[in-house]
């Protein structure tokens, strides 16, 4: 059985768009079931910074080995991390 959806009304701005979904239900205009996944490549992923504690002769190597790549250590430690996490899985 299928359910008689209700058609988008046209919006003039994003902010009379966002009072209209803040005050109606989005399963009356639209078919949740027969919704797809999407996957948006071109969204820079988020980041967090962390404090992360090395032995001075650790970061010397790590800053020698970027140097040599002409890459930033921190860059290159990113690098190597998702290396290591894709081969564990």
């Amino acid at each position: 059985m299928s359910k008689h959806l209700k058609s988008i009304p046209k919006f003039t701005s994003e902010t009379e768009e966002q009072e209209f979904w803040e005050s109606h239900d989005s399963s009356d205009y639209l078919d949740w079931d027969s919704a797809q996944s999407v996957v948006l490549t071109n969204l820079k992923p988020t980041t967090k910074t962390i404090s992360l504690r090395l032995p001075q002769h650790l970061l010397d190597s790590i800053k020698l080995a970027a140097n040599a790549r002409d890459v930033p250590y921190q860059s290159l430690i990113k690098i190597w991390l998702q290396e290591k996490a894709q081969s564990q899985s």
